[in-house]
């Protein structure tokens, strides 16, 4: 296995980029001591620490009644933190990370190396390391900027972390853990702690917080249910509170392994994480961070019960972004994606709604929402139920397509809306003859009212100069 070639590598090259730090991490004090104080404060843990590195001896040197305790006496001074923040004991630093990469090569060449015993060891020192409060940089709240665009704050503590995320997640998908034991450590606590460092800005770290995960969710069948509930937490957080959090899209790719594995037919307590917590992510301001991710989600519940697309589409035209077109050319993308798999039965439900949302997209002056939309026609199946339901969407379509052929600027859009105008032709020419003709009668009524209604505005204006008129002349 090339685990530890891979970690080494990786520390290598993450060691060039990152900041050199130092300093045992603890609770900041509010204390005016002078700063000698201080130093000598923080000095007596760092030597204590690089005495513990030094005495203890390798794993693969010491006989093997002994190295049991060596392993678990080396978890504990790895539970030791260092502040990556300033550049002291760096050798101390190198002293942990070496021991670090010792005990992971350890577990992977051994067997039954987790036991009963060790497991609350294991639990505290990846606790003591990864548990700790995140990074945050402070913005302007009135300044834009594209979340895509910015730089992510790397964790300076990588190089340890990073150890300890390979370690702990040898420790999820050992063989010699027992869930049924190891519930008792890895419990409902330990899960919150873990799902709040979601939020760290190091995509490194989700990505390792991401594994970790999945591999708990399949291995503890006890958290389950208590995981999902804890997501849902953290999806309504950022819908009705921070609307920003930089772990959704890893929660939600979780999600859609998840989804998948769901059995048929879907409980209750399924669909209402969909209504409650997935399909209210469309209306959050960085939607477009984890679209793919949410899209993917959304087919995922469709395959399962198709009857789940007259709830999402509905829901999606609900929090239609009416004034953000960048949003609205995803939420078509994603709309295209749930048709494809919606049933017959479901699509007549909706139709209606959804097409009207669709004509005045139709008609959008931004030429991508209004070209995402004419690419409807492109799809043979969103043709094929459009085709089965003429009758009733065929007025509503019409009437958009004559009003782009005659006002849009964009050529490219021009040339789409001929395009279906003669698709809709060809597929019930005597239809669309009525359709058209009802246009043209609606539109000669149309301009009859607004004739009627300036002469009604022009008489009350004849009246209003003349009472003036009328009052100037008397004063």
């Amino acid at each position: 296995m090339k685990l530890i070639q891979t970690v080494k590598r990786r520390m290598g090259s993450d060691e060039k980029k990152a900041t050199a730090a130092a300093g045992i991490s603890g609770v900041p004090t509010k204390s005016k001591a002078a700063p000698a104080a201080k130093a000598a404060a923080a000095k007596a843990p760092a030597e204590n620490a690089a005495a513990g590195f030094a005495a203890l001896s390798k794993l693969r040197e010491a006989p093997p009644g002994e190295r049991t305790e060596l392993f678990r006496r080396k978890m504990e001074i790895c539970a030791v933190v260092f502040d990556f923040h300033n550049d002291s004991n760096q050798r101390d630093k190198e002293a942990k990370r070496q021991t670090l990469l010792e005990i992971v090569e350890y577990v992977n060449n051994t067997r039954n190396c987790f036991n009963e015993a060790l497991m609350q060891d294991v639990v505290n020192m990846v606790g003591s390391n990864i548990f700790r409060a995140l990074q945050t940089r402070n913005k302007d709240p009135l300044a834009f900027s594209d979340p895509e665009d910015d730089e992510p704050s790397l964790e300076r503590a990588w190089p340890h972390l990073q150890i300890v995320y390979e370690f702990f997640l040898r420790f999820v998908v050992s063989n010699d853990v027992d869930p049924k034991i190891a519930k008792r450590f890895v419990d409902q606590n330990f899960m919150l702690k873990l799902l709040e460092l979601f939020d760290s800005e190091d995509p490194r770290e989700r990505d390792y917080l991401k594994t970790i995960l999945h591999r708990i969710y399949g291995k503890f069948m006890a958290l389950r249910s208590f995981i999902r509930r804890a997501i849902q937490h953290v999806f309504f957080k950022v819908i009705y509170e921070c609307e920003t959090h930089n772990g959704v899209g890893e929660l939600l790719e979780i999600l859609g392994s998840i989804i998948n594995g769901f059995a048929l037919p879907l409980k209750e307590e399924h669909k209402d994480f969909l209504i409650k917590a997935l399909i209210p992510l469309h209306k959050v301001k960085s939607l477009a961070s984890f679209y793919q991710q949410l899209s993917y989600c959304m087919a995922q519940y469709v395959e399962k019960d198709p009857r789940l697309a007259c709830d999402i589409i509905t829901s999606m035209l609900r929090y239609w972004p009416v004034s953000i077109t960048s949003k609205q050319v995803l939420f078509l993308n994603e709309l295209e994606e749930t048709l494809e798999l919606t049933q017959p039965a479901e699509f007549h439900r909706m139709q209606g709604l959804l097409f009207r949302r669709l004509a005045l997209c139709i008609t959008c002056p931004h030429f991508q929402v209004a070209e995402r939309t004419l690419f409807f026609w492109n799809n043979d199946y969103i043709v094929k139920l459009i085709n089965q339901n003429r009758q009733d969407l065929f007025p509503i379509i019409i009437g958009a397509l004559y009003k782009n052929s005659k006002q849009h600027w964009n050529s490219a859009v021009h040339g789409l809306t001929f395009n279906v105008l003669k698709l809709l032709m060809e597929a019930d020419g005597q239809l669309f003859d009525e359709c058209s003709a009802k246009h043209r009668t609606d539109e000669e009524e149309q301009e009859r009212l607004e004739q009627v209604r300036a002469r009604r505005w022009a008489a009350l204006q004849e009246l209003h100069d003349k009472a003036t008129a009328t009052n100037a002349t008397k004063n």
